[in-house]
């Protein structure tokens, strides 16, 4: 996959309704801001809410030798992420996945199988935490994008509960805030 088809794939999720405002090179940008949260590039990683590629898409031209997993609740998005996948020709590396997160987080391929797992404006703080643990493997990552404006409040006890510990943010053009898995996390999560 090269720039070119990336930025081809972004404009046509815009055109779909499922990329927000903004040139598709911010986009890109803050996809690579999520990326260079982490220090080392992980083995398998997963788009929370992938929604229109980003950061899933990015991440995968930042990582192609990483394999990633695009996870989304509509049909329709899903489908334009499968089209996407192919026409970027990415297919060995990169797959999505339908389904809403409180049940992908239980399935045994899935659960805690994770390096790291993205979230970028897929929900409240408390319902992007617990959707995610369930993702993510002991010593691995979860990087959220902060929303313009200031962060959000990330609930110490609920994180601790989830076996998640607030590893720090990390500011540039784009804010975003990294939590390591210290823990397994109970079978009642996510819920």
């Amino acid at each position: 996959m090269d720039e070119a088809g990336l930025h081809k794939a972004l404009e046509r999720s815009r055109a779909l309704g499922f990329l927000g405002p903004g040139p598709v090179s911010e986009h890109i940008v803050h996809g690579r801001a999520m990326a260079a949260a982490l220090e080392a590039v992980p083995g398998r990683f997963l788009d929370l809410g992938s929604g229109g590629g980003v950061p899933g898409l990015v991440l995968a031209l930042c990582w192609p030798e990483a394999h990633g997993t695009l996870l989304d609740s509509a049909a329709r998005r899903c489908s334009f992420l499968r089209e996407s996948v192919e026409a970027l020709g990415m297919e060995d590396h990169l797959e999505v996945v339908h389904d809403r997160a409180e049940r992908a987080g239980h399935q045994p391929e899935l659960r805690e199988r994770f390096d790291a797992v993205f979230a970028r404006s897929f929900g409240h703080a408390a319902v992007t935490v617990e959707c995610a643990a369930g993702f993510i493997t002991v010593g691995g990552a979860l990087v959220v994008s902060e929303p313009p404006g200031g962060g959000r409040n990330w609930p110490a006890e609920h994180l601790r509960e989830l076996g998640l510990a607030l590893d720090g943010p990390r500011v540039g053009r784009r804010s975003v805030v990294v939590f390591r898995k210290v823990a397994s996390l109970d079978q009642r999560f996510p819920r």
